[in-house]
């Protein structure tokens, strides 16, 4: 292989890397709180950090309990100054028992995820 086609050959991997780097979606990297954690009913506010910018208009999550009724929760937004972490108050501290929350973003590059997981509040 010639020295041009070394050239063409690294150029595309590096293409097709950044390519795909551009095209990320939005994964969830932390939660508070945390999947499978135990936590006391005071916590006042979800926070969910993704890899990703996210659009406000299209990204929000719910918390249900055990008996799949929805806790109630404020307006979601982005913390300050940091558009990859989502926030959701929580105004009235919650029972003991099991809660899943259900979240969904959109990426600011368009690209739609979702997911969900457990947490437990301790009496």
């Amino acid at each position: 292989m010639s020295k041009l086609s070394h050239v063409f050959v690294i150029a595309a991997i590096l293409s097709a890397g950044m390519a795909g780097e551009a095209f990320a979606h939005a994964h969830l990297k932390s939660a508070t709180p945390a999947e499978n954690a135990v936590v006391t009913p005071s916590f006042a506010e979800l926070d969910l950090t993704f890899s990703e910018g996210l659009d406000i208009k299209f990204s929000g999550a719910t918390i249900t309990q055990e008996d799949k009724s929805a806790v109630a929760t404020d307006k979601a937004r982005l913390a300050a100054g940091d558009n990859k972490t989502l926030m959701i108050p929580v105004p009235a501290p919650l029972q003991a028992g099991a809660y899943t929350v259900d979240w969904h973003v959109l990426s600011i590059d368009g690209h739609k995820t979702k997911g969900s997981y457990m947490f437990t509040v301790k009496p």
